[in-house]
């Protein structure tokens, strides 16, 4: 893990096209401005674990559906 320090104002830079810049610095709270392409998905860390929690879930309702009428066809 790359581990940098910044003020308020300054920033970096991920490949060519996105930039994370510091806007404030309140208290333990740090206020972050990402610009990315518009493809690029920005996502708070702990959102994107309940989107990665809700597809496996999905994932394993398809399967046990699909499992189901696997059997419903077996038997025809």
């Amino acid at each position: 893990m790359l581990v940098l320090t910044r003020k308020v104002n300054e920033g970096i830079r991920i490949g060519d096209d996105i930039v994370v810049r510091v806007l404030e610095v309140r208290g333990s709270q740090v206020k972050l401005g990402i610009e990315a392409p518009d493809e690029v998905k920005v996502y708070r860390e702990e959102l994107y674990q309940k989107i990665l929690e809700e597809n496996i879930r999905a994932t394993k309702a398809d399967k046990d559906q699909f499992n189901r009428l696997k059997e419903v066809f077996k038997k025809k």
